[in-house]
């Protein structure tokens, strides 16, 4: 039978048995049509299996008949080509951990290939599609931020950079939101010291997020709870400085105003710090 030919019954039968009612599932994956072995037909049509597989929403199987172009044919090109859609066919599915590995293998095979950057970022999508699943286990976080780092650094011209930029971006907002989290956590429980370690970090770390403005107003308050009030006049300072114009300062101000106190830097503390660096510009 001509390759041709029987790449036609494929999906004539892969069809057939998706469309008639009360049939018999679709081939098993391990056989091809009239029961011939996977051996028995081309990486081509095999490869266009796996298509076929993933156009009828399908990832599952489309993984398996990639990793069996891969597995039949090592050094051929569909195998290149089959690999990196394993990669995405896993991905697909939600099977991270597998995603993450044939992205891998194909960076380590494939290096100077055009297909690597879209590899290195399908790894870092592993990581990040995980994010919201991790509660405050942050460790996918960093991995996919060290992954997303290294697209726009390695691949600063390919078309998966900019998305990257703003995914990391993101996700290291994420980080700061989930400190901002343990952080109030302590604070409506009186944890103070507790509560401004998490605040802190925000400020020092995490500057350019979006939660730095409620982590200095948090920081007025919980070093206003326990009498600090020089350290509760440098955070409203900072942001007074910084977020002038935003509720969080005019809440810090009532609060400091209310006890005849107003913002104020005090550089003998490690607030004098990030306001030399935050308004300043200077970097110690």
């Amino acid at each position: 039978m001509a390759a041709g030919m029987s790449h036609k019954l494929w999906i004539a039968a892969g069809l057939m048995a998706l469309t008639l009612s009360g049939c018999d599932e679709l081939q098993r994956r391990d056989v091809g049509p009239g029961g011939q072995p996977l051996e028995a037909f081309t990486a081509q049509q095999i490869y266009e299996r796996g298509e076929y597989e993933l156009s009828v929403k399908d990832p599952e199987d489309a993984a398996f008949y990639f990793s069996e172009v891969e597995r039949l044919y090592p050094y051929s090109d569909w195998a290149k080509r089959a690999l990196i859609m394993q990669a995405y066919a896993f991905h697909q599915d939600r099977d991270y951990e597998n995603a993450r590995a044939a992205a891998q293998r194909y960076i380590d095979f494939y290096p100077a290939d055009d297909d690597a950057a879209y590899a290195q970022y399908l790894l870092a999508l592993s990581y990040y599609d995980q994010i919201e699943e991790v509660g405050r286990d942050q460790g996918l976080t960093f991995q996919a931020l060290q992954a997303l780092r290294t697209v726009i650094e390695r691949y600063p011209d390919s078309e998966y950079a900019r998305s990257s930029i703003l995914k990391f971006d993101l996700a290291f907002d994420h980080l700061a939101a989930k400190e901002m989290e343990v952080g109030r956590y302590y604070l409506k429980r009186d944890h103070f010291a507790a509560a401004i370690n998490r605040f802190r970090v925000v400020v020092e770390d995490f500057q350019t997020t979006t939660h730095t403005p409620e982590a200095l107003h948090r920081l007025v308050e919980a070093y206003l709870s326990l009498g600090l009030t020089e350290e509760a006049q440098t955070a409203a300072a900072v942001l007074g400085f910084n977020y002038q114009s935003s509720d969080w300062y005019k809440d810090s101000y009532t609060l400091l105003t209310g006890r005849g106190l107003e913002p104020k830097v005090f550089e003998n503390n490690w607030l004098g710090a990030v306001y030399r660096q935050m308004v300043k510009g200077e970097w110690l």
